[in-house]
């Protein structure tokens, strides 16, 4: 399905609503969540920072859901229909936090702090701007290069999780090679 064509202040206005709903999310998330385990940090040595592990923090929802933004809506009248569910994602970042709906997985928890360094790279306001300017290229969340950087990541990670490679390094060539 073909994503409409949205004007620059259209993206700005939409990047700076995800801005918003990220943040918020954040705040909201935060009180329930913990700092990564001892395994789950040991799994994740060598391939992000002391600091980025030291300073994520993570929720295995039960019972709840993450719901979809409310300016959802406004985007279906915008004629975008593709719009991701988030109740239907295994996990979700929003900055430094990662709420997931079921319990983690190396490979999970990779993709995931993926995006966190992405955020630490980025910040919250280009991220979401690179991630809607993504989504509208891309044709959906499959075509979001912030996305396709975070599975390729963990698909190296999943195949030859011995093989430590630096996440921020390749983030950073990404971004380098205005590659989101």
């Amino acid at each position: 399905m073909n994503s409409p064509i949205l004007n620059h202040g259209q993206i700005a206005q939409v990047s700076g609503l995800v801005a918003q709903y990220i943040t918020a999310q954040r705040e909201s998330f935060l009180p329930q969540c913990m700092a990564l385990t001892q395994p789950e940090r040991e799994s994740m040595h060598g391939f992000f920072s002391p600091q980025l592990l030291d300073g994520v923090r993570v929720v295995v929802l039960r019972d709840q859901r993450v719901s979809n933004p409310t300016f959802y809506a406004m985007l279906g009248q915008m004629g975008l229909r593709n719009l991701p569910d988030f109740a239907e994602m295994a996990a979700i970042t929003f900055s430094d936090v990662v709420v997931s709906h079921e319990p983690f997985t190396n490979r999970l928890l990779s993709h995931e702090l993926v995006h966190v360094e992405q955020y630490r790279q980025l910040g919250i306001p280009r991220f979401a701007e690179l991630y809607v300017r993504g989504f509208l290229s891309g044709g959906g969340y499959d075509g979001i290069p912030l996305e396709v950087n975070a599975y390729t990541l963990d698909a190296r990670f999943e195949r030859s999780p011995q093989q430590r490679f630096s996440v921020a390094d390749d983030v950073s060539n990404w971004i380098r090679a205005n590659r989101f």
